[in-house]
């Protein structure tokens, strides 16, 4: 008997649907495949949970042509997956955020 997959809606706060869509679509492109992953009940490789937020709130971090890209979305079991921030770093010190 074949196996009914359970895939969850993707919601976004209009904010961020209007950052993400600024972003290079090739970005776009792998980011919906992430996002796609976490809908069925996954998490993809490059998405990471983020500590401090609570559980269920992870970040997807995306390196593309020297930019770094990131999208941090929420998951709610019943109603689904919920997209909350998009963004371009614009740090001048690598990958972390300076202190200052």
């Amino acid at each position: 008997m074949a196996e009914t997959r359970k895939t969850r809606p993707v919601s976004w706060i209009k904010a961020a649907l209007k950052d993400f869509e600024a972003f290079p679509r090739d970005a776009q492109s792998v980011f919906l495949g992430a996002l796609t992953i976490a809908a069925d009940g996954g998490k993809a490789d490059i998405a990471k949970p983020m500590h401090g937020l609570g559980s269920g709130v992870f970040e997807i971090a995306f390196a593309f042509r020297g930019d770094a890209f990131r999208v941090v979305y929420a998951v709610q079991f019943a109603s689904g997956i919920w997209v909350v921030h998009a963004f371009q770093k614009k740090s001048t010190h690598g990958i972390r955020t300076p202190k200052t």
